[in-house]
């Protein structure tokens, strides 16, 4: 899987460029604030319909412009596609493959595959919940599209009964019309445990070999998947599964109405992380939690190799300057198969470390080799 084009029109801080790109390796460089990170935006909208970076794709239209438009030529599965997303200019959002219409954003991730690694990631450890949970959604959205459909679903639904708790003080008849949403909520929530379950299960396993080897063995990182008391295995079938939602949100249910806040369902799901049995997020020192979050990084990267059958891009957005060199070492060694695309302020060390191509960025306006 390769991205071997991008063109961009109004967005963020590019008024309209195309760029051709090396199928291994590009090194993006150039001063802060000057489109770097705009300019992976781009592609990870392209391989998940949205931006990693905000909710709204308004934010996402140059100042002043009217809307803006991306397509990419990828190669991929043997064959080449052209993915488009087009925002604004007066109309609804538009997205084609190989100029098809698309039903749904999930089908640009049936095309296009990213891992995003930033220096905030590697935090990820430390990080609240929402965190980790976003780590998930943004892998899963990617490989599942029935994940993707049913966590739209159940973000619209958790938002519509957050504001019946919240009116129903006033108005008191809105009570009645929380059976159904809870129902609702179950069935959906129960397809995002499914799939989140085995995914930190995959993920357990590639992140502990990489911990394991960045360590140099002398940890052991392990995944758990924390979801509501209730659910007694999350590899369980989808009917038993609903049920045991159920019956959360009946325990629930008083104290819902009482905080008016949605207190039950997988929008309370964790990740835990632990090294030699302790929890990282409270125990570990800050280079084990570094090297734990990039392991999850790399793990995410073999999953999608195993589901996919080919590795994603990987997307480095000047991680490797917050890395001491054995970390940045550890990472330079993995990048031999698949696409990358790393950003920097300083091209020499990378450029005589990697092969491939050097592109500077200044202003938005991206120079070719």
């Amino acid at each position: 899987m390769r991205l071997d084009s991008l063109y961009l029109e109004n967005f963020r801080n590019y008024v309209s460029q195309r760029v051709d790109f090396d199928p291994v390796c590009n090194v993006i460089c150039g001063e802060n604030a000057q489109g770097k990170t705009n300019l992976l935006e781009a592609m990870v909208c392209l391989s998940a319909g949205k931006s990693h970076r905000t909710r709204s794709d308004r934010e996402l239209i140059r100042f002043g412009e009217a809307g803006f438009r991306l397509e990419g030529g990828v190669y991929t599965r043997n064959r080449e596609f052209s993915s488009r997303i087009e925002v604004g200019y007066g109309r609804k959002k538009k997205i084609t493959v190989n100029k098809v219409p698309a039903k749904a954003a999930s089908e640009l991730s049936q095309v296009l595959n990213t891992v995003f690694f930033c220096p905030e990631d590697l935090q990820l450890i430390r990080d609240g919940a929402a965190a980790r949970r976003r780590f998930l959604d943004m892998s899963l959205c990617q490989l599942r599209p029935r994940y993707a459909a049913a966590l739209t679903e159940y973000q619209r639904l958790h938002e519509h009964k957050t504001r019946i708790l919240r009116d129903c003080a006033e108005r008191p008849d809105l009570i009645a019309t929380l059976p159904d949403f809870n129902l609702r909520m179950a069935e959906t929530g129960a397809v995002l445990i499914h799939y989140r379950a085995r995914f930190a299960k995959l993920l357990s396993r590639y992140a502990s070999a990489a911990h394991g080897e960045c360590s140099g063995g002398r940890e052991e990182l392990t995944v758990s998947y924390r979801t509501v008391k209730t659910v007694s295995d999350p590899f369980g079938d989808h009917k038993l599964l609903v049920l045991q939602l159920l019956e959360h949100q009946r325990e629930h249910h008083y104290a819902e109405i009482s905080s008016r806040q949605c207190l039950s369902g997988p929008h309370k799901d964790e990740i835990e992380v632990q090294l030699d049995g302790i929890s990282a997020r409270s125990y570990a020192s800050q280079g084990q939690t570094r090297t734990a979050a990039l392991s999850l990084k790399l793990a995410a990267r073999e999953i999608h190799k195993e589901i996919i059958g080919e590795y994603p891009i990987l997307l480095l957005d000047d991680v490797l300057s917050e890395l001491d060199p054995k970390r940045q070492e550890y990472v330079l060694n993995r990048l031999g198969s698949g696409q990358v695309f790393i950003t920097c302020c300083e091209e020499d060390r990378l450029h005589s470390l990697l092969k491939g191509n050097v592109y500077r960025v200044s202003d938005g306006v991206i120079s070719s080799p």
